[in-house]
């Protein structure tokens, strides 16, 4: 289950919250890349240089707060951004 939802962050670039094993600390998170053993994320903490965990080291996972994971709402969200991004791009 754990799996799901860092792939839902991969997949839409939303944060999960997560808890470590080592720590027993939740932490909030966005899944940059992600293979069969390892994910790589990026904390608020660590903004710009991923770190690389086991999906091993992950106890728990859900939903940020403020996450319903409803995945049309971020459709249209990521399409939003998509739009804004190529309009800016033909004005300049």
């Amino acid at each position: 289950m754990t799996e799901r939802f860092l792939r839902y962050s991969l997949t839409h670039n939303r944060p999960v919250r997560i808890l470590h094993a080592g720590t027993m600390k939740f932490q909030n998170v966005t899944v940059v890349a992600m293979d069969g053993e390892t994910f790589s994320y990026l904390s608020a903490k660590n903004r710009k240089i991923p770190v690389t965990c086991p999906l091993s080291d992950v106890l728990s996972a859900g939903y940020a707060r403020g996450d319903k994971g409803d995945t049309l709402e971020n459709s249209l969200r990521e399409e939003s951004v998509i739009r804004a991004a190529v309009t800016g791009a033909d004005h300049e």
